[in-house]
């Protein structure tokens, strides 16, 4: 039997019953995995770098924690690795109550907040680098509306867009950012006729992509290598107008 406690604000302690002795072991984080401060204490989070010289920053915000969402999440995974691909220091993170991320779930206000303090804690490791975000069905409701108006965020990436289960999207209406649309012809949350009346309302303002993908769900399953160069590709083109 073991359990696992906190030592400091970080470093987990795995503590192991050997006849009547205990053994505290320390288990080092693997390389790139980071708490980072939050409003309600700490969140989880993974940072990982490009091979290369770094062009920016990215920031990655996965699905609905009630439906299983977190930053270990496929879409997520290849979201991130797509940004990373294109050369961009990446952080995925748990939204509060996932993995080892304190407080308790509270709907899109609480994740809104969690943004916030993600996007606080990259840009002061990082400040000044060009910065592009994105988000995963919940977490593309809750960074999209943190971020168009952020000045900090140069981009955005919108990847199964749940206009049909939140119809709320119109805070996107008059943004002046580029962003991104990645879609599934047969997403469960969001209609593809529902996404281009957004996409068409979006385009008077700022510059739109929307890429759709044939036979998919809202989950990607047979596509997920191709949104991880969609991301990549459409990344790699913009940093280049800004460099």
């Amino acid at each position: 039997m073991h359990d696992v406690c906190q030592l400091g604000s970080a470093c987990p302690v795995l503590h192991i019953a050997v006849a009547s002795h205990t053994i505290n072991v320390l288990l080092m984080y693997p390389k790139g995995n980071l708490m980072i401060p939050a409003s309600h204490g700490q969140m989880e989070a993974i940072l990982k770098e490009p091979s290369g010289d770094a062009r920016g920053i990215g920031l990655v915000c996965h699905p609905h924690p009630l439906g299983g969402g977190t930053m270990h999440n496929k879409v997520v995974f290849r979201a991130a690795a797509g940004l990373v691909d294109a050369g961009l220091i990446t952080m995925r993170f748990n939204f509060r109550g996932v993995g080892a991320s304190t407080g308790v779930h509270n709907e899109i206000d609480g994740g809104k907040e969690d943004v916030r303090d993600a996007l606080d804690y990259i840009t002061g490791q990082y400040p000044g680098e060009d910065l592009t975000l994105a988000g995963f069905s919940f977490g593309t409701r809750t960074g999209m509306e943190v971020a168009h108006n952020d000045e900090r965020v140069a981009r955005l990436i919108s990847i199964g867009t749940p206009v049909d289960k939140y119809g709320d999207f119109q805070f996107l209406v008059g943004l002046k950012k580029p962003i991104l649309f990645v879609h599934g012809d047969q997403d469960e949350f969001g209609s593809v006729d529902s996404l281009k009346r957004l996409v068409d309302e979006v385009s008077k303002t700022a510059e739109t992509e929307l890429v759709i993908f044939e036979n998919c769900g809202h989950f990607f399953d047979e596509h997920l290598n191709e949104l991880r160069d969609a991301i990549k590709d459409w990344t790699e083109r913009h940093i280049r107008i800004n460099e």
